[in-house]
């Protein structure tokens, strides 16, 4: 007759075992994680959406620019007073797909510092236009007759932020690649300066005029409840793997 006996388990085991325990807490906590940026975004989604019927507050002052909660204001409609300064309007190179207006495709958006009644300048973007008016968008050729001092109204935007691929500016021919004020900064004329650190865009106008306005994309990647869900799966699975690793280490050995 053969008896059987169970391997202990050597320390190596206990470590392996413990590791794996370690890595399924890691992924738990990851999902626990995510499940509360889904929240947080869920809950961000709610106030733009309530942002965006709610009515225009003053664009923020010079004085509070350096301490700006872009969360809280990113969307929210705006009243700005002062002039434009169509001399100093530049380019952002886009392709706009899903268009509101009749144009689409690749184009630019047209982005003009509008100097504040009370000091210091915003870049507006007035709009998209096709390739083919790029030049007449950049010396300030689309619009129209200057109405000098008005009040417009736009949505606040944050700035984009230039990849490690993002070409630098076309200075030239006033081609920029991203609408980050920064950047856009360095082809106005210094006497417009402090200029704001966010854009504000226009909403749409006459259908078939350019710029064309009411082309703001308003979208947040969502993807926290399946990256939640992977981490969770990656925690069970862990579990499971160990449970199934130790039945074997632990099966009766033939004498």
């Amino acid at each position: 007759m053969t008896a059987s006996t169970t391997r202990p388990l050597r320390w190596t085991d206990w470590l392996f075992a413990v590791l794996m325990l370690v890595l399924a807490a890691v992924c738990a906590f990851l999902g626990a994680w995510q499940m509360d940026r889904l929240a947080e975004k869920d809950a961000l989604v709610a106030a733009v959406d309530a942002r965006l019927t709610s009515a225009p507050i003053p664009v923020p002052a010079v004085d509070q620019w350096s301490s700006l909660d872009y969360e809280a204001l990113v969307f929210q409609p705006v009243s700005l007073t002062g002039a434009y300064r169509y001399t100093q309007t530049l380019t952002v190179f886009t392709s706009l797909s899903n268009a509101n207006g009749q144009y689409g495709g690749p184009g630019f958006w047209v982005m003009t510092p509008f100097e504040l009644e009370q000091g210091g300048t915003v870049f507006v973007n007035r709009g998209f236009v096709p390739q083919q008016y790029q030049e007449a968008a950049a010396i300030g050729d689309l619009h129209g007759e200057d109405p000098g001092m008005v009040t417009i109204t736009g949505l606040f935007r944050e700035p984009e932020v230039a990849g490690m691929m993002t070409p630098e500016a076309n200075m030239s021919d006033r081609i920029e690649w991203v609408r980050d004020p920064a950047r856009m900064a360095l082809m106005a004329d210094p006497n417009l300066a402090p200029i704001a650190p966010f854009y504000v865009d226009l909403p749409a106008t006459v259908p078939g005029e350019l710029p064309q306005g009411g082309e703001t994309v308003i979208t947040f990647p969502n993807n926290h409840f399946g990256y939640a869900l992977t981490w969770y799966g990656f925690s069970i699975v862990a579990v499971v793997m160990l449970g199934f690793w130790l039945w074997r280490q632990r099966r009766p050995l033939a004498n």
